[in-house]
């Protein structure tokens, strides 16, 4: 029971998130581990500056 309300909970905060456009930087790790592991990972604050400076100017966009 503890584990689905876990679940629920987690994908609950991360549709909250994507809704107000900030994204899920677990997520993002996962796929640069998996489809880039030659790049470094970005520390939570490096992540979130760059989602940040992608959104308000537009330099953002797909990597894949």
């Amino acid at each position: 029971m503890k584990t689905g309300l876990s679940s629920w909970w987690h994908r609950l905060v991360q549709a909250a998130r994507l809704s107000c456009g900030v994204p899920d930087y677990d997520v993002y790790v996962a796929h640069l581990r998996t489809h880039h592991p030659e790049r470094r990972i970005p520390t939570y604050a490096e992540f979130f500056r760059e989602r940040q400076t992608a959104r308000y100017k537009g330099t953002g966009g797909r990597c894949c």
